[in-house]
């Protein structure tokens, strides 16, 4: 008996995907997308941001969610990790706070995420947060969570960053 040889496919992983999108959405276009390699406005976050978030916070305490707060800077931020910061009403707005409070709130939740060492700050002219500088919140969490093991969200972070592959817990 002569084995025929499976017919590899020549497709990258890109391409499979597209054409599975293709095929489960014939009638969208292109122009129907948000394609980051044809549109500008875009930036990199991890794939793991949802449970980063999460896991902020719930070591950030009840009453004080950091997410929305560490998001906006993250959607701020260039390839050189700092966010400079000119206007706080923006950002606390970009956030989710508004009214009397908005800005009150924001530097809250800054001053939270400063203390949970995944950014660092230096004040400038426009206030006590121009400056931020985004640390790996992988390598951050993996202190925080040190001994707690049993951790059912923090496991689900463990388990996605080696379903993508990611070094941060290796360097």
């Amino acid at each position: 008996m002569v084995e025929v040889p499976k017919k590899s496919s020549n497709r990258s992983a890109s391409d499979r995907r597209r054409h599975l999108r293709d095929t489960l959405w014939p009638d969208i276009e292109e122009s129907q997308l948000w394609l980051r390699s044809q549109r500008v406005g875009f930036t990199t976050i991890p794939r793991t941001m949802a449970l980063i978030g999460q896991l902020l916070d719930q070591v950030a305490g009840k009453g004080t969610p950091v997410l929305t707060t560490y998001l906006t800077l993250w959607c701020w931020v260039f390839d050189e990790g700092m966010v400079e910061i000119r206007n706080q009403r923006e950002f606390a707005w970009e956030s989710g706070f508004s009214g009397n409070r908005a800005e009150g709130t924001w530097r809250a939740r800054m001053r939270k995420l400063e203390e949970l060492g995944v950014i660092r700050t230096k004040a400038g002219l426009a206030g006590e947060f121009q400056y931020v500088l985004l640390l790996n919140p992988i390598k951050r969490l993996q202190e925080l969570y040190a001994g707690r093991s049993d951790d059912v969200l923090y496991t689900a972070l463990l388990g996605r960053l080696a379903h993508i592959g990611a070094d941060d817990l290796d360097v």
